[in-house]
């Protein structure tokens, strides 16, 4: 089963030079990770490009960061 698991936020800094990201520590921790070919762990996470350019464009103030998350796995 593939479900989405909230990780953290994305906003303007307050400068609006800039993206703030606020992640979880404990969702980041609990995280599903996976290795690439040279052997390095990565946490894959997603954005929603859609609702980072409103954010860009001062029609939305945050969107989520999530985690898509087999079950399987």
């Amino acid at each position: 089963m593939v479900q989405s698991e909230l990780i953290g936020y994305v906003r303007k800094s307050r400068n609006g030079n800039a993206l703030n990201l606020s992640i979880s520590a404990e969702a980041f921790e609990n995280a599903q990770r996976y290795l690439s070919q040279d052997g390095k762990e990565y946490v894959g996470l997603i954005v929603n490009l859609a609702k980072v350019q409103e954010i860009l464009d001062d029609s939305r103030e945050v969107t989520s960061v999530c985690q898509i998350k087999d079950e399987a796995l």
